[in-house]
């Protein structure tokens, strides 16, 4: 049975394929105010039931942050894939600074997933803060 992702309007409903065992939380600027926790996922492996009125926030063109416009929940994220080339610090994982991803990964807020079971999740914290 998937799990439902749903803003606090319900506007927003996303459905996830299953339980989560990984999420990061990151500090940066962005994702620290927002106190989101994400969990990744491909494109194909999400079901966006419903984005009735969402919004995006894209600073710098690159990372979509979307949200409920109706009640300003940050619902979901869309990126190039930072993680296939480095790690949660921000050293390359190749030994190429300046890499760019030519995927994109598709993030999910999991503090808007009711019947999470959090004991089952390992959440990696993220430096975003100082590595990007």
């Amino acid at each position: 049975m998937p799990l439902i992702a749903s803003c606090h309007c319900g506007s927003t409903r996303i459905a996830l394929p299953g339980q989560p065992s990984t999420a990061k939380r990151c500090n940066c600027s962005y994702c620290a105010r927002t106190g989101a926790v994400w969990a990744y996922y491909r494109l194909a492996e999400l079901d966006f039931l419903s984005t009735d009125g969402e919004a995006i926030y894209s600073p710098r063109g690159m990372n979509h942050h979307h949200f409920c416009a109706k009640c300003g929940m940050q619902t979901w994220g869309d990126s190039p894939d930072w993680a296939s080339l480095y790690n949660s610090d921000g050293t390359p994982k190749d030994g190429k600074p300046g890499a760019m991803p030519t995927e994109r990964v598709y993030a999910i807020n999991l503090n808007l997933v009711d019947d999470l079971d959090w004991s089952a999740v390992r959440i990696e914290e993220v430096d975003g803060r100082n590595a990007w």
